[in-house]
């Protein structure tokens, strides 16, 4: 192809939470997925990290939003927006000429048609010629280095921002799988609600998005306890300022019912998984990836309740990016894509 440096190749994790895009194998961006728009005008004025800063904390003309809910483009305007404004952040070198785009974005197994084709005509409208898509749990397993092609049974936990993504994989297909709406953004919202009713405490997403980052915990005896984190806000009945040590039992105390209601869904995969494919996952163990799987003590939690080693991928947030990526290098060798 003589013109080959006008096509940009580019790998995307689209995720509730972050979204990572790298382009020849190189992370380009790693940025939270969230758009600040000026009312007045409808024009978005930063994504990311900068979108970030000012979220919770904006006036009427300004405001903040996560395009992304449960794994899904929950607002395409926005969406498509923010895909822009990240692709724009790659290309600001290039003024010249806009290179034609050929992308593989995932997208959670359990999205519907209306959802995939969400996603797509974001893709599109950012300036995508070529979309190939590719489900989360195929990509978590490929980027942490699995054959997904091989006649063996690889299962992948991938607990990202809104989905939980639980799927056997085996020959370059999924045989059983859950996605689960039960993820990090319900843990944040999960620790707010504690905060409430527990200590009297009004906090943001942010502050409950630190607790879980700083000492989130999945059982309350860990080998390593991370000091208590120590909250200022406002008392719910007098709005006086306090401020309240929180400690890792908490925390796991909190998110004890969703963490539960993955359990079950691990189990019930499990169940719908044929003999051979079971016996591949007990030698090999369950592999965890997604920014749920950095919660500590959470493969200690899972393997006494089911039995099975579980193994944390190495840095598991970007598991899905790399996966991605690998895709994105011979689509046509993958029959599982999306066109």
């Amino acid at each position: 192809m003589a013109f080959s440096f006008l096509t940009q190749e580019l790998a995307i994790d689209l995720g509730t939470a972050n979204t990572v895009i790298l382009q020849d194998g190189k992370i380009v961006v790693d940025e939270p997925s969230i758009v600040a728009i000026d009312q007045t005008t409808g024009k978005p004025i930063a994504f990311g990290q900068k979108a970030r800063l000012m979220h919770e904390k904006t006036h009427p003309n300004i405001k903040t939003i996560r395009p992304l809910r449960d794994g899904v483009i929950a607002d395409f305007n926005a969406a498509e927006q923010m895909i822009r404004g990240f692709v724009k952040m790659i290309n600001y070198k290039r003024s010249f000429f806009t290179p034609n785009m050929k992308m593989v974005v995932c997208i959670p197994k359990g999205s519907t048609e209306v959802e995939i084709r969400a996603v797509r005509d974001s893709s599109e409208h950012a300036g995508g010629r070529e979309i190939y898509l590719i489900y989360e749990p195929m990509a978590a397993a490929m980027g942490i280095g699995l054959d997904v092609e091989a006649p063996t049974g690889n299962m992948v936990v991938d607990i990202g921002g809104g989905t939980t993504e639980i799927a056997v994989i085996s020959l370059g297909g999924i045989v059983t799988n859950q996605s689960l709406r039960v993820a990090g953004d319900v843990f944040t919202s999960e620790i707010q609600m504690y905060m409430r009713q527990q200590h009297n405490i009004k906090v943001g997403e942010l502050t409950s998005e630190e607790i879980k980052i700083r000492i989130g915990a999945a059982i309350p005896e860990l080998d390593e306890t991370p000091e208590p984190f120590i909250v200022k806000g406002p008392n719910l009945m007098t709005a006086h300022p306090v401020q309240i040590a929180v400690t890792s039992q908490e925390v796991a105390h909190c998110l004890d019912k969703s963490l539960a209601k993955i359990e079950s869904s691990i189990l019930s995969v499990l169940e719908q998984t044929p003999p051979e494919l079971y016996q591949d996952i007990v030698d090999r163990g369950i592999f965890l990836t997604g920014g749920g799987a950095l919660i500590r003590g959470l493969d200690k939690r899972l393997y006494e309740k089911i039995n099975i080693p579980f193994h944390v991928a190495e840095d598991p947030l970007r598991a899905v990016a790399r996966g991605t990526s690998i895709a994105l290098k011979s689509p046509s060798k993958y029959p599982f894509l999306l066109r």
